[in-house]
């Protein structure tokens, strides 16, 4: 485990669809959010969290992303997921993006900041237990 990176806590792999791809002929940029975004919700799944869009739940305040490599259908992409820096009410997440066709090769890294909050109040809350001891 990198450090810098935090611990790595989930994997996925998710296809490369021909719609994926822009004029350029490679994955369009903006359709690594959504490949972050499913990895995301994959992990918080496997933490057994609820979307509750009218309780506690989390939330996105920051997101980027990184470019090395240009990724083409038909490929799968395989996305690692860290998490750093707990806080009261928050963490990071860590994306590191591989293609099948160059596994060994990063195509892209990411980053997302999450935030518990209460959709009632929209005021952020504690982290929950079982979300920090799985992230710890």
């Amino acid at each position: 485990m990198n450090s810098d990176k935090g611990k790595l806590v989930y994997s996925c792999k998710l296809p490369v669809r021909w719609g994926d791809m822009d004029a350029y002929g490679h994955v369009n940029n903006a359709l690594y959010m959504r490949y972050l975004e499913e990895a995301r919700v994959q992990l918080i799944e496997k933490m057994n969290v609820v979307m509750d869009p009218n309780g506690l739940a989390p939330v996105v305040v920051s997101v980027g992303c990184t470019f090395f490599k240009p990724v083409v259908y038909p490929d799968t992409v395989r996305i690692d997921c860290y998490v750093k820096d707990p806080g009261r009410s928050s963490f990071m997440t860590i994306y590191e993006v591989y293609s099948e066709n160059s596994p060994e090769e990063r195509v892209s890294e990411g980053y997302a900041k999450v935030v518990w909050i209460d959709h009632r109040t929209e005021k952020s809350v504690p982290l929950p237990d079982a979300v920090r001891e799985f992230i710890s």
